[in-house]
């Protein structure tokens, strides 16, 4: 076992609860310290120490990570793009300050690694829409994109400045089965599964043919930690990296799950989510993973979708 200690922020959330359990797996369930604002996760309990931790108290999270003998940081506390437009002030503040709590302790007491995840909502309607390149335009139109632009920046300034080993990832929609989606734009994509399996119909939010990048959680998780195990000589992006898998869009989604589930119908109401989905990219390029630490994603559409319908 490795000798780090490792503290989640935000380990009850949609990636939080997979990437602790997988951690633990590797470092020991001892050295994996998880933490969130709310009640302990079902799926954590008994896997490993918890404690409930407000990340915005940097007195608080500061004295964690000496008592602790933190040696690295996983910070995935956030309010996402659908809920964020709903406050956009609470949103930047959250997500910027705990951003930024966690930067400056790492300076401070000389952390190992950070790890901070960002969003292809940094990306808006006057970037390129397919094949989205690393260094392009960047123009976000909603306040969660807006703060992790702003993130990166702080991100890389950290790095370069003070020598901050902090590492980041452009994620796509993610998709699980196994812990809730928290309020995102690409959240349509884990409802389906379960409306289908449970009423065979489901209203999406978004138009038939809106394409997004997304991927199945298991390959997230290990591009998390397989950016975070990379020889640092390695890591040629110190703000975010452009992350892929796939790309579909509502229609083809239900095609592939009426293979499943033949009696399974499909309605649109686009809501106000449509609008933000219309600024991101339809796909995206990530050559820069796959050339600097070798990233290769393993799951496509139909072998997702199979595992979904298996596991609900």
């Amino acid at each position: 076992m490795k000798k780090d200690k490792i503290l989640v922020i935000g380990a009850c959330g949609q990636i939080g609860v997979e990437l602790t359990l997988a951690l633990r797996k590797m470092y020991g369930e001892a050295n994996v310290l998880a933490s969130d604002l709310r009640e302990e996760h079902d799926l954590l309990k008994g896997t490993g120490p918890y404690v409930s931790l407000d990340v915005m108290n940097k007195e608080m999270l500061h004295v964690l990570v000496i008592r602790h003998n933190i040696t690295q940081i996983y910070l995935l506390a956030a309010i996402l793009s659908a809920t964020g437009e709903k406050n956009p002030l609470l949103a930047w503040h959250i997500n910027m300050q705990s951003l930024l709590n966690v930067l400056d302790i790492a300076k401070e007491e000389h952390l190992d690694k950070v790890y901070w995840p960002s969003s292809i909502a940094v990306f808006g309607p006057n970037s390129p829409m397919q094949d989205t390149p690393q260094h392009t335009i960047i123009e976000p139109t909603t306040i969660y994109g807006i703060s992790k632009f702003a993130g990166e920046r702080w991100c890389e300034y950290y790095n370069h400045r003070y020598g901050v080993d902090v590492r980041s990832l452009r994620y796509p929609g993610l998709i699980s089965y196994k812990s809730a989606p928290g309020g995102g734009t690409t959240d349509y994509a884990v409802e389906i599964f379960h409306e289908a399996k449970e009423n065979k119909q489901y209203t999406s939010f978004l138009s038939e043919n809106t394409y997004l990048p997304m991927m199945y959680m298991p390959d997230a998780i290990r591009a998390t930690i397989e950016l975070m195990e990379a020889d640092a000589s390695k890591i040629s992006i110190r703000s975010a990296y452009n992350l892929s898998a796939m790309s579909f869009s509502p229609k083809e989604i239900a095609a592939e799950i009426k293979k499943h589930i033949p009696d399974f119908t499909i309605s649109y109401e686009p809501d106000y989510r449509q609008q933000i989905a219309d600024g991101w990219p339809n796909s995206m390029d990530d050559h820069l993973a796959r050339k600097d630490w070798g990233w290769k994603h393993e799951y496509d559409l139909a072998k997702m979708t199979k595992d979904m319908l298996d596991n609900i």
